[in-house]
């Protein structure tokens, strides 16, 4: 799933051929792997001819490979986030309090910020695959969908939330993904007053997952959210799923608030 082209406002700061370079480089996804001109024209809605000059530039440039009628990313890619990651303390901050609670609740946990319409992964510890798509550092799934995605637009200011769902391109993902803007709303404002988020199966059928909010209470921003991502058939065979449940988010929270407590120190 890639986002939506967005058209900025005219400028002379804005250099329009770095701005569809950027978009050829991210029409590459885990599901989209591998790419020939004609899929990569059709992911950026550009011309085939421009798509070809802005492929073949990269791969002089070493970001992306081709066998003569396939194009795919090289590991350099990842340079061009590693400033960015390796300048953001939340990652290693987070990581040690993942792999406890990892430990502790025999689960894959994950930490994400807000980028736009989506998530963005910036620390996992994965115990084992539950999604048909893998999840590394730099995944990145629509926020509506997911329950750290809930926790971080429930920390937005009000304005930024109402602009997101002013904007908000919502489609039904599983029978079960709420994809309307009246009932993500109401859903948000839940995950607010609670403080936290339990998703059942609205991403991928059969997965479940509670996400909180890590906080900078330097300045009061919701600068991340944490989750831990579950089976929904072995939460069904506990004996009791809602204790389970229960147990679960406060492992979630407590570890959340950990977070939250070296994040404000080290800021």
């Amino acid at each position: 799933m890639t986002d939506s082209p967005v058209t900025p406002q005219a400028s002379d700061q804005y250099v329009q051929s770095l701005a569809r370079g950027l978009a050829v480089i991210r029409a590459f996804d885990a599901n989209n792997p591998v790419m020939t001109l004609s899929e990569v024209a059709a992911r950026t809605d550009l011309t085939r001819a421009t798509a070809r000059r802005f492929l073949h530039t990269l791969v002089e440039l070493g970001y992306v490979r081709t066998d003569g009628k396939t194009f795919a990313l090289t590991a350099k890619v990842l340079q061009l986030g590693y400033s960015y990651l390796s300048a953001l303390s939340l990652p290693q901050l987070a990581q040690p309090h993942l792999e406890q609670l990892s430990l502790r609740l025999g689960e894959s946990t994950s930490a994400a910020v807000l980028d736009g319409p989506d998530i963005f992964y910036v620390a996992r510890v994965a115990t084992r695959r539950i999604m048909n798509v893998g999840i590394t550092v730099g995944t990145r799934f629509p926020a509506y969908a997911t329950s750290m995605g809930r926790v971080l637009l429930a920390g937005l200011p009000q304005a930024k939330f109402e602009a997101y769902l002013s904007t908000a391109e919502l489609t039904p993902i599983t029978p079960r993904t709420v994809a309307s803007v009246p009932d993500l709303r109401a859903a948000v404002e839940h995950v607010r007053s609670q403080g936290w988020c339990l998703l059942d199966q609205e991403l991928e059928i059969g997965l479940m997952s509670i996400a909180a909010p890590v906080w900078n209470h330097n300045n009061g921003d919701n600068v991340a959210a944490i989750n831990v991502s579950l089976q929904a058939q072995a939460v069904a065979s506990q004996p009791n799923p809602v204790k389970y449940l229960d147990a679960v988010r406060q492992e979630v929270v407590a570890t959340a608030n950990a977070i939250s407590q070296d994040v404000s120190a080290k800021h």
